[in-house]
């Protein structure tokens, strides 16, 4: 199972189409088979006798609200890109999980990802998941809290949620993620330096302590202290460097996700042939 967080985006619509494959349509109803979880308070703003089955574009324009009902909420870096996307996959020969299964999925990574706490059932933060994809589950939430104020996800987002994908694998009883067949003696080195690249590649995507992330970093610190200059330069520059820092965090991601599967032994890896040359006497 492979987490994977996407860059934040200002309206759900994209993520949305980019979970159920297709565009997001305003006739088609998307079914708790499609939308498996959801933030709990929802139950709370929905009338029991309203209707059971929402169309995409409804699903969209709820996640979409609190931009209406908090015009003002920002992030720290005055921004209102508030959707949150990530996704989990499985392993390609992993079983089809239940929906029971996949909305407890859902409601533990929506825990690991800071965005559901338990026990608070009418605060909160608006989010779904969407299982519209085979061996594929996506979370999209608004960052703007009911109480109007914008809360930012831990620092540590990634490693929370692979470190929740471990466990969910051991207890739904999924392949793991460094798993598969004992190598044969003719992959064995191939597979050793496929390790070491792998090593290579998560030490770069290290969002706390690699490279990339000290780089990062600076530019973050440097656009903070352009941005309290006055001036149009200024502003024009802190949007550069805002926007090239974002593009770091998604080489890191990409890092990651790239290590992680760099990790997996190749599925049916077969060693080279022996080719025996027989010896004729003059």
């Amino acid at each position: 199972m492979i987490p994977r967080l996407h860059e934040r985006a200002h309206r759900p619509h994209g993520p949305l189409a980019e979970a159920l494959g297709r565009p997001v349509l305003p006739n088609e109803g998307l079914t708790e088979y499609t939308v498996v979880a959801h933030w709990p308070g929802l139950d709370y703003v929905t009338l029991d006798d309203e209707q059971k089955t929402w169309t995409s574009v409804q699903w969209a324009e709820h996640l979409e609200d609190p931009y209406l009902e908090h015009p003002f909420a920002a992030s720290p870096d005055d921004d209102r890109h508030a959707i949150l996307h990530l996704d989990v996959r499985l392993h390609p020969d992993d079983r089809e999980l239940s929906g029971p299964e996949w909305t407890e999925t859902a409601h533990r990574l929506a825990r690991a990802a800071g965005i559901e706490i338990p026990g608070a059932t009418e605060h909160g933060w608006r989010w779904i998941a969407v299982q519209a994809q085979p061996g594929r589950l996506d979370l999209i939430a608004n960052l703007i809290h009911i109480d109007g104020t914008w809360r930012i996800p831990p620092a540590d987002i990634l490693r929370r949620l692979f470190d929740e994908t471990r466990r969910l694998e051991q207890d739904l009883h999924l392949i793991p993620l460094r798993s598969g067949p004992t190598p044969r003696p003719g992959v064995r080195a191939a597979l050793t330096a496929s390790a070491q690249l792998a090593s290579i590649l998560t030490h770069l995507a290290d969002e706390q302590a690699g490279p990339l992330a000290t780089v990062r970093g600076l530019v973050e610190h440097t656009a903070h202290r352009i941005a309290r200059q006055p001036g149009a330069a200024g502003a024009d520059t802190t949007h550069r460097l805002e926007l090239i820092a974002r593009r770091l965090h998604a080489i890191q991601q990409d890092l990651g996700i790239t290590a992680a599967r760099l990790a997996q032994p190749p599925a049916g890896a077969v060693p080279p042939v022996v080719r025996h040359t027989a010896h004729r006497t003059p």
